[in-house]
């Protein structure tokens, strides 16, 4: 059996000696016992029952659902966390989508939703959900993030004792499929000046957001379908806008309108929710891609490491303006790093798979992941990220992310 160092290990080594590293677990916890004949189990004996007309997950599998935060008094606004900490591979299950929610989720048929498209048009033009079910589709996986997730990180001194979907929840992947908002904009005709679309939702909330044009005749995407099914209500049905790479608030839920303008409206929500405070009281408006960032997923605050041993170390990375180029993972507070294996398909705009093995001695360490982009954008720490924004900001926070495990083998958040 190959002898492992402490610390990481090398894939390679790690998947060679798979057999060897299996034994050595089992070995570790091994008791006297016969070998006896194993008894057939009752689903071997009985038939199992009908299948569902809608799969639903197992019943074993009941504790994997969103947090969900509900309202606060007198508001509305309600937001639901995917349990990250759970998830693997870069896609999430639409039941599993993070929420977030100015009014509640609406009621929409797709019978009698319309889209309008006006303002700086040749024509005015109106969309019914059967009308785009006739053009082109176009689309792909990417992420969605809410601007305000990891808020606690930003906002307060000390770190929040939360766990890994508390903190990072507000993140999903999906494949996302519509029509691409170029060729509606094209029909309607853009005339000279046109420079802004404020593409507003129709929820009792009327959010609404100012997007620049180049975004919207680049990958701007009507979408009406997610994850190979019709969008669910939570998530926009009959349809919603998709920025892929930009804040999560800009990909408007239940679309209903397209105004095409000379400026943007400055509408009470990228106004007042969506704006930064820099550190020398400066305002940052329309901030809008989502920085690169990525978090130790397994283990982190939540789980707990039952005993020494070989783990793997697995994440999460992203960026709002491509691709992920490198992920690298340190043990020790930041003071050596080395390279995590991305794992295939590497998508733009897209969560990005990383993962490397590693052996626990039963010390206290502090496991941190820091991302970097094809464009160079790489993860800051949080003291640099404390830098340029003000004191109670907390939007695009982006932060390395630091998990604390003790020697008992439990895991919490700190700075």
């Amino acid at each position: 059996m190959t002898k492992f160092d402490k610390g990481f290990i090398a894939r390679r080594d790690f998947l060679r000696t798979g057999a060897g590293f299996l034994t050595a677990l089992g070995a570790s916890n091994a008791v006297a016992a016969k070998v006896v004949q194993p008894t057939l189990p009752d689903s071997m004996l009985y038939p199992g029952r009908p299948d569902e007309d809608y799969g639903l997950p197992s019943i074993h599998e009941k504790t994997v659902k969103r947090l969900v935060k509900p309202p606060r008094p007198n508001s509305p606004f309600a937001v639901s966390y995917t349990p990250i900490h759970t998830q693997k591979g870069i896609i999430t299950p639409s039941g599993l989508h993070f929420g977030s929610h100015h009014s509640g989720v609406p009621d929409i048929a797709a019978e009698t939703h319309e889209l309008y498209i006006h303002g700086l048009t040749e024509k005015s033009l109106k969309f019914s959900v059967a009308d785009l079910m006739r053009y082109p589709m176009h689309g792909g996986i990417h992420f969605i993030e809410c601007s305000g997730n990891t808020w606690a990180q930003g906002m307060f001194d000390s770190a929040a004792p939360q766990t890994c979907t508390e903190l990072y929840g507000l993140i999903s992947g999906s494949e996302w499929i519509g029509v691409p908002a170029k060729l509606l904009l094209q029909e309607a005709g853009l005339r000279p000046g046109a420079k802004w679309v404020i593409a507003e939702g129709a929820d009792s909330g009327t959010l609404a957001r100012s997007i620049p044009i180049e975004k919207m005749l680049d990958d701007a995407l009507i979408a009406l379908y997610q994850n190979g099914e019709r969008l669910r209500p939570a998530q926009g049905y009959p349809m919603r806008l998709m920025l892929p790479g930009w804040e999560g608030n800009t990909s408007i839920k239940w679309l209903r309108r397209l105004e095409v303008s000379d400026q943007p409206a400055y509408t009470k929500d990228e106004s007042r929710a969506y704006t930064e405070t820099l550190k020398d009281g400066t305002i940052e408006r329309f901030s809008l891609n989502m920085g690169v960032k990525s978090v130790i997923t397994h283990p982190s605050a939540g789980h707990m490491l039952p005993e020494r041993g070989y783990y793997e170390i697995s994440g999460l990375a992203w960026t709002g303006y491509g691709k992920i180029k490198k992920v690298e993972v340190s043990d020790n507070g930041g003071k050596n790093w080395v390279t995590a294996d991305l794992h295939p398909p590497v998508l733009n705009k897209s969560l990005t798979r990383f993962s490397v093995p590693w052996q626990w001695a039963g010390q206290e360490a502090k496991l941190q992941s820091r991302a970097t982009d094809e464009y160079g954008n790489i993860q800051p720490s949080h003291a640099a990220w404390k830098t340029i924004y003000a004191q109670g900001s907390y939007n695009h926070y982006n932060a390395i992310q630091t998990w604390l495990i003790s020697r008992e083998g439990t895991l919490s958040n700190v700075f």
